[in-house]
Parts: structure tokens; sequence; C-alpha cells
């Protein structure tokens, strides 16, 4: 049961990924690690039929001793023993060797099949996710947050407790409205960044205050439906183009409809009731990407975090994915994660990681200015100086 599992994922990831392994020429690597894969399978499964095999004959063997015994009691006991009852002995004794293969085998199917149980035993020993609703809910005003302003204070996080942390101590304040660029090489912490305002990271030590209201208080419903995230890889659901706009069906088709003009998808207003494909696959990937913006659009958050949004997108399209975003937030905190140096030098500051820890943050223009800056080294690598 427990060497299948792995041939099952690898499967999956080999299919999903085909383009990929045949792109960096991995295909005999993979090859070889799912024969390797079947064959631990297939030596579990031989030990697994030789033992049913050595089993059958031992009980077999069991089965054919209690005939012999309750025969032979059955002769010997000729003249006190009834002819009916010596016949319902032996008649139930040639039925002991069925019922001790049958008892067995169950027990020995319950017991692996009881590898399901280990599994929901392990998810149910994981700490939870935090409370869906908390008493602060109801404290804190129902148009929160009004300003859109971040404060980190002394903030350290880690993936899991015994790993070191990724953002180390870090502190900084952005006021209402800002935009922020926030970048740094793979491995700085820029991500972790926004899974911590989502709380899909917990703390370790520090606070996170958002309108001055302490983010670890609240419940996470109510964090996240205040809070807007593109992410780099678009999230479509297998549903109409409506519904993966407008979840909550709360929109008229009017509004949903002047959202596609303002990101550019007009061709697209009147395929609302459109069935998406299992990850928009029927869409492509700047359109599905436009689509997220216009769900953005659409939910109306004071803070929007863009997750490197861009970065699988061609030039022409992030330039338009960010003139939407100037002109439709520009009254909100915007936090862009970018590694295209070129989108955030228009942002208000930029913010420079480096191993968990705030490098840099000042304005794009005074760090450019700087030729031994952080921000100066990454934007010359990149080719915008």
């Amino acid at each position: 049961m427990i060497s299948s599992s792995p041939i099952f994922s690898h499967f999956t990831e080999t299919v999903t990924g085909a383009t990929s392994i045949r792109a960096f020429n991995a295909t005999e690597r993979f090859t070889e690690e799912s024969i390797n894969l079947v064959s631990r399978n297939n030596q579990c499964c031989w030990a697994s039929l030789n033992s049913n095999r050595w089993l059958g004959v031992r009980l077999e063997n069991i089965g054919n001793l209690i005939i012999l015994a309750s025969s032979t009691i059955a002769v010997a006991s000729r003249g006190y023993m009834s002819p009916g009852m010596a016949g319902l002995s032996i008649s139930y004794s040639l039925m002991s060797t069925e019922t001790l293969n049958w008892m067995v085998r169950m027990i020995c199917g319950l017991e692996t099949n009881a590898i399901c149980l280990e599994r929901i035993f392990e998810y149910c020993a994981r700490p939870e996710e935090a409370a869906w609703e908390t008493e602060e809910d109801h404290r804190i005003q129902q148009q929160w947050p009004q300003s859109g302003s971040i404060e980190f204070a002394n903030v350290s996080v880690s993936y899991r407790d015994s790993l070191p942390p990724v953002l180390k101590d870090i502190s900084f304040h952005i006021r209402g409205g800002e935009k922020i660029g926030i970048c740094g090489r793979t491995g700085a912490g820029k991500s972790s960044l926004s899974l911590l305002i989502f709380r899909i990271m917990e703390l370790n030590k520090g606070r996170v205050q958002i309108d001055g209201v302490d983010i670890s208080g609240i419940g996470l419903q109510r964090l996240r439906q205040r809070l807007t995230i593109i992410p780099q890889d678009p999230v479509l659901f297998s549903t109409s183009l409506r519904l993966n706009l407008d979840p909550s069906r709360s929109l008229s088709d009017s509004t949903v409809k002047g959202s596609l003009d303002l990101v550019g998808l007009s061709d697209l207003k009147d395929q609302l009731d459109q069935e998406v494909q299992e990850k928009g696959e029927n869409l492509s990937v700047g359109q599905r990407q436009l689509l997220c913006l216009a769900r953005a659009i659409l939910k109306k958050t004071r803070i929007l975090v863009l997750d490197e949004a861009t970065a699988a997108i061609d030039v022409q399209t992030d330039n338009v994915v960010h003139k939407i975003i100037r002109e439709q937030f520009k009254d909100c905190t915007v936090l862009t994660i970018a590694h295209r140096i070129n989108t955030i030098l228009d942002s208000d500051r930029v913010m420079v990681l480096d191993k968990g820890e705030i490098v840099e943050l000042d304005e794009p223009q005074l760090l450019l200015k700087n030729a031994e800056s952080a921000f100066y080294s990454l934007a010359k690598e990149s080719g915008v100086i």
C-alpha cells in the first residue's frame, strides 16, 4: 500500500510536466525512476503473494488435522456417539479449513487497509490553521482597512519550527496608498512576506498591523476578504467565466462586463456563461492573468499584493497590467513583488531583501544614484541601466 502511492504521484507529475521533461532531455531519467518505483512495488507484491501461499498451505494442514481428529474421535466413540452426532461433527470439521482461511485473510486485509486510517490520524495530528472567525472581528470597523497602512515590527518567521527563519527581525512602515516595489534574489524572502500578510504563515515573533489593527487576532475569513493578491500562476476555477470573476454572485452583469472592458478583454463580455476549463486551459496565459486582474478590480480592497504576477507574460501585456493597476488602484496600497526591475521603477519606494533581511528601503531614483547600493546592482544585472 505504501509503495504504490509514489507510483501514482510520479505518473501524475510526469504527465503534467511532459513538455518540460522533453525540453530538458530528462526522459530516460524519469523512465528509470518509474521503473524503480514499479519494481519496488512488485517486490512488495511478490512477498505478499508468497506469504499468502505459505499461509494457505499451513491453514490447509491445520484443517486436515482437525478433520483427522474429528474422524478419529467419531470412530473411537462409536459405542457412545450416535451416527447423527458423528456425521454432524465431521461435516462441521470439513468447514474448518475454509473458516480459518477466511478469518485470517480478513484480519490481514484489515491490518493492510488500516494504512488509510494511519494517514487520517496523521492529518488529524497536524496543527490546525487559525480560527476562521474571532471575537475581534466584531470590534473592528466594518470598512476596515480604510487607509491601507501596513506596519511590521520585529517580525521573524520560518516555514517550520525546526528550520531557520526566512524573515529575520524585520521592521518597516508603509503608508496608506503607497506603492512599494519588493525585489531581491531568489530565496530572499519576498514571497514569504506576502504569505505572512495573508497569515498563510504564522509569526514566530513580532507584530503585523494593518491600519493599527494586529492581524494575529483577526479571523482568517475577515482578514483575507479585505486583501487581494494576484499570484504568479493565475488561479481559475472549472466553472463559468462569470463565477470566476464574481464567486459571490453579488454584482450585476453590467459591472462584471465593465471590469472586462477595463482590462482589455471586451471580446469576452458576451461569453460570461462560457465554461472555463481546468486551470483555464482554454485561455491564454495573458488572458488568465488579466481575468485575475479583473477579479481584483471587482473586489475593491484597499491593499493589493502582486506576487510576481507578470513573470510569465510578455513585456507588452506586462505594461498593460501595470498601467491598469496605476489607474484602478491609485488610492490603494500596492505591494509589487517582482524580478523584473523595470516593473517597480515607478514605485514610491523600493524594498530590497537579502537572506530574509531588509537591505534597503528608499525611493528607486535615489537608490539608482548610489552605485554601491544593492538595488543598483540588481538593476545593472537586469539591464535597466
